[in-house]
């Protein structure tokens, strides 16, 4: 194959981090579809130590017994952010812990590091002659986890947020506005253009946006995106919603905005917790069908990002829709089953507004600019 015609597949997934036991029957369902891809990616959203102590009252579940990290080698990932707003829960000593362990099972790390130059570093997979950078970024910052020049911690990509009265109503809701961090901006445009000329392509993942709330985008997230893509990222893989987000197509180069939970579980809410919930998440409802998986009844639905990389950019963008099911596995959708085709409505209509053309080819969604009206539907 000339070096012109050479291409690499990379799959993107959500969310990883699941906390009961045992670990290995989670991912069954999806191994074969992932041992397709030439590199294979996943957000951690968990710590795997037995070291460090709670930063953040009420977020012990972030923390799991080391051995849990199976999880990442049963689903044969080649390369993860660790770019997670849980990173520094347990402080530096459980993060870098989780990153090691990651590394030593032959699975590179971005997004987090012993000091703000390691967290910025790409992680670069060379297959079929050709060389993907990775990159990592969190918007969802606590107060200490971003990594310093000597200190460890996530890669930073801050937003200030705003409150404006909308009328001169007393007690209106406002609007909300954000805006980013002008320096951290300025570093990960900075640190996408070097990957660049060390690699092939390169392929962005950030840790951002509303979680919970099916829709909904703030206003720096497509600016973070346009920048990203001016700067030389290839695709954007977006996490933390817990819910699948909007597809937006940026000038030809695909933005998802949330993958979506992918193996991953929590402790089931009290009805009381439940309560809480849904009055902060604007009625975001549980589904009684999956009590570990609590973050309303969208949290079932997935996606697995596919992008088939060449030294000219992304060929091809598509997602192959998943539906987690009550044991919470995994599983892919295929054309011709009613769920494949409720899972792409759904996602038409979450990217309402957004640039976005979905054709369904063989069992994928192929994603182009162009058109946001309903989705077209053709079988190849």
């Amino acid at each position: 194959m000339g070096a012109a015609n050479k291409s690499v597949v990379v799959l993107g997934c959500g969310d990883v981090g699941p906390v009961h036991e045992p670990i290995a029957p989670y991912s069954t369902l999806v191994r074969p579809t992932l041992a397709t891809g030439d590199i294979r990616f996943g957000q951690c959203e968990r710590l795997y130590s037995d070291r460090g102590a709670l930063q953040v009252t009420g977020l012990r579940h972030s923390r799991l017994k080391p051995h849990m990290i199976s999880v990442f080698t049963d689903c044969a990932f080649d390369v993860v952010s660790v770019a997670g707003n849980h990173a520094m829960d347990w402080g530096e000593e459980a993060l870098l812990d989780t990153i090691a362990s990651l590394q030593e099972r032959g699975i590179k790390t971005v997004g987090a590091g012993r000091n703000l130059e390691e967290a910025r570093r790409p992680a670069i997979i060379e297959r079929n002659g050709l060389r993907v950078a990775f990159l990592a970024y969190c918007s969802v910052v606590n107060e200490g986890y971003a990594a310093r020049r000597d200190r460890a911690g996530i890669a930073p990509l801050r937003v200030h947020t705003y409150y404006q009265p909308l009328e001169y109503q007393p007690g209106m809701p406002p609007k909300v506005v954000t805006i980013l961090h002008e320096a951290d901006l300025s570093a990960m445009v900075q640190d996408i253009a070097e990957a660049r000329k060390m690699a092939d392509a390169v392929v962005l993942s950030l840790h951002w946006g509303i979680h919970f709330i099916p829709r909904l985008i703030a206003d720096y997230q497509p600016v973070a995106a346009a920048a990203a893509f001016k700067a030389g990222a290839d695709v954007i893989l977006g996490h933390h919603a817990h819910i699948p987000k909007a597809i937006g197509v940026h000038d030809g180069k695909v933005c998802f905005y949330s993958l979506s939970n992918f193996v991953f579980s929590t402790q089931a809410r009290t009805p009381e917790q439940a309560a809480d919930f849904a009055r902060r998440s604007h009625g975001v409802t549980m589904d009684p069908d999956y009590p570990n998986l609590c973050f309303g009844t969208d949290a079932k639905r997935s996606l697995i990002a596919k992008a088939v990389l060449s030294r000219e950019g992304a060929r091809r963008v598509s997602f192959l829709p998943v539906l987690i099911d009550k044991q919470l596995r995994p599983e892919v959708l295929r054309a011709g089953d009613s769920r494949f085709d409720e899972a792409m409505r759904y996602m038409d209509w979450a990217s309402e507004g957004f640039d976005h053309t979905f054709t369904v080819e063989g069992d994928e969604i192929v994603i182009t600019g162009g058109q946001s009206a309903a989705a077209r539907v053709m079988s190849h």
